[in-house]
């Protein structure tokens, strides 16, 4: 039996879809023009460090709780920034807000000059190093927190290396790459090689690294144009959708040779597995990892799927190795309304379980 709507609501319904039409209209001008889109990366910062591209950055903070400081270790493949988006949607926001002292490492973008950087080049070389010179600012050990292809050179880095670190978050990381997706089953079963997408800079281009994430997600920018749509007349969800597309389209090239080892002893391979991987001449122990380690993965993933990044935990020799699985996506583990209520203060209780309060008198 058909509901019958009280004339009152049928015109606040006409009203609000009248409203909204118009708001659709405008956004939808504004977004073709690329008008009024949001500023990204705006936390005060300081390079404290620089390498070549290398840089590492400082966030200032005047209520620094946290004795520890938390050191980002980002992917190779993507822009840094997606830590810190826009006001209200940031990770090094959030984590400030915990009190903690932030530090972020920017790979900065590669050219010739960085085509040879080997895996060896970050796990042995840059991040020790920039372990090290947090620990020297800070006067403590450091609690680190791996990203994406971050999180695979940062356990490789702390098994592999005697570094002042104190704990140990990985997030998104492929382990189980037999779990990854179209792209790197082309590189297992040999119908792709590396050099048939390495250019004439010597590295994979930031074009080649984004149609593999296509091809992970093939309708994946229809079903965003389509949820625009709906919401084209919220200015908060056009603003997030400006922000999270840029950011999404934004890839940087993957260093040749830490490419080829890559698919090698990673994808082929597998070796990631078996917890021993061969690098700088001697073999990497995964169970070498003895300090507190958090593995965090997102159920929905379809970039680095849940049973890839599973396996880290069984993998590490910590004695207090947990992990925390959350019905999220890639990205949504750290951007958006749910990882700000939920995802990032889980995170930030477990980081605070793992460090030192700051104490009186204390003038880092």
């Amino acid at each position: 039996m058909a509901t019958t709507l009280d004339p009152g609501e049928l015109a606040a319904r006409v009203r609000r879809d009248a409203e909204r039409s118009v708001l659709r209209l405008r956004n939808g001008l504004k977004h073709a023009a690329g008008v009024g889109r949001p500023t990204l990366s705006r936390t005060p910062r300081d390079v404290v460090w620089r390498s070549e591209k290398a840089e590492l950055w400082r966030y200032r903070s005047d209520d620094r709780q946290v004795r520890t400081p938390l050191l980002f270790v980002h992917s190779l493949v993507s822009r840094s920034y997606v830590f810190d988006l826009v006001p209200g949607n940031s990770v090094v926001e959030a984590m400030l807000g915990q009190g903690f002292d932030v530090f972020l490492v920017d790979w900065g973008v590669p050219d010739e000059l960085e085509a040879a950087n080997t895996l060896e080049t970050y796990t042995d070389g840059y991040i020790p190093r920039i372990i090290d010179h947090v620990a020297e600012l800070t006067d403590s050990e450091v609690n680190v927190f791996g990203y994406c292809f971050g999180g695979v050179m940062s356990m490789l880095s702390v098994a592999g290396n005697a570094s002042p670190v104190r704990s140990l978050a990985v997030q998104a990381t492929p382990v189980d790459w037999s779990r990854m997706g179209p792209f790197t089953t082309l590189l297992q079963q040999g119908r792709l090689e590396p050099d048939q997408v390495i250019d004439q800079t010597g590295n994979v281009s930031e074009d080649v690294m984004l149609n593999s994430m296509r091809v992970v997600q093939p309708i994946g920018e229809i079903t965003q144009y389509v949820d625009l749509w709906q919401h084209l007349w919220n200015d908060q969800y056009v603003a997030a959708h400006q922000v999270m597309t840029h950011w999404a389209t934004d890839h940087i090239p993957f260093p040749g040779a830490a490419f080829r080892q890559t698919v090698d002893l990673f994808a082929r391979r597998n070796l990631l597995m078996t917890g021993h991987v061969p690098l700088g001449g001697r073999t990497v122990d995964l169970s070498a990892i003895t300090v507190p380690f958090l593995n965090i993965l997102g159920e929905k993933d379809t970039l680095v799927p849940a049973e890839s990044s599973m396996p880290a935990t069984g993998l590490v020799g910590s004695d207090d190795a947990e992990e925390f699985r959350h019905p999220a996506g890639h990205v949504g583990l750290v951007v958006g309304r749910t990882a700000h209520k939920k995802y990032l203060p889980a995170l930030g209780d477990w980081l605070r379980r793992h460090s030192d309060p700051v104490t009186e008198g204390d003038t880092r």
